[in-house]
């Protein structure tokens, strides 16, 4: 069965860029007669929030945009990530990782991988990781070199076109799959929510490229198969920057509230450049 899914996260309230994607996805699933769900992302307790949770659904269902059964949250789904992740400490591929954000940016080298962390707390001597491990909150990260001895240092994803996207595994880095904050990483909790929905395609935007690799690897390593990964081009605004909830994009619920229809919004989109 093909099936993709529109995956907002509810940390702030849809924007042009976020319908553009969720369009994309019911573009696919109308031309390949497949299924298309509603998965909201708030496995990120600290940033996401139900009103906007409610808002994003809202908005979906003003646009005509509808979906095939009852939405998912993540925060329903913890056990999942919990499970996943105890199968990859007991694999030995993660290891704890104590330093603080400023701590890894003071010592970061500048190669050009996702997460270019250098390692350091792999070095740590078993009793003083023990000794940290009561005394600091700490993540996992992804031991990629482990990870390539155990599976070679070359890997591949599918994209639309049924070609291999091959990557080199030590380019991914080491990256964070259990955070110390909300214990569980969007990698993480990404990969068990699609392997375990059955989405055959995942259709998102450009800018989350550069996360494939690492779906690809926590993929294999969990025994999952993998979906089909499709990347569309993002919407951007007069200066060329990407629209984003970091950088304030005009919400769908303002323009709503300025009086514009569907269509006004649907037809503002596609004027939009690519």
């Amino acid at each position: 069965m093909l099936k993709t899914r529109f995956a907002p996260s509810p940390s702030g309230l849809l924007h042009l860029g976020n319908i553009y994607s969720a369009l994309q996805c019911e573009a696919w699933a109308k031309s390949n007669k497949a299924q298309m769900i509603l998965r909201i992302e708030d496995v990120d307790f600290h940033r996401c929030k139900t009103e906007f949770s409610q808002q994003i659904m809202d908005d979906l269902a003003w646009l005509g945009i509808h979906f095939d059964g009852e939405p998912s949250f993540q925060q329903q789904r913890l056990d999942l990530y919990q499970e996943a992740l105890d199968k990859l400490i007991a694999m030995d591929v993660l290891y704890p990782c104590f330093c603080s954000r400023k701590e890894i940016q003071s010592v970061a080298t500048a190669n050009p991988i996702l997460d270019n962390y250098p390692r350091t707390c792999l070095a740590l001597p078993p009793n003083e990781v023990l000794n940290l491990k009561k005394k600091k909150p700490f993540s996992w990260r992804l031991d990629t070199q482990k990870v390539a001895q155990l599976m070679g240092w070359k890997e591949a994803w599918i994209d639309a076109n049924d070609r291999l996207q091959s990557f080199d595994v030590a380019d991914v880095g080491d990256v964070i799959i259990g955070r110390k904050d909300i214990q569980y990483s969007y990698h993480l909790s990404v990969v068990v929510d699609d392997a375990q929905q059955g989405i055959s395609h995942v259709i998102r935007g450009e800018d989350l490229r550069s996360s494939t690799p690492v779906h690809r690897l926590l993929q294999l390593l969990l025994g999952y198969e993998s979906p089909v990964y499709i990347h569309h081009a993002l919407l951007v605004d007069e200066q060329g920057a990407r629209l984003a909830k970091s950088k304030y994009s005009t919400p769908l619920q303002l323009l709503r509230q300025q009086g514009l229809s569907a269509d006004d919004v649907l037809e503002r989109i596609s004027k939009v450049s690519l």
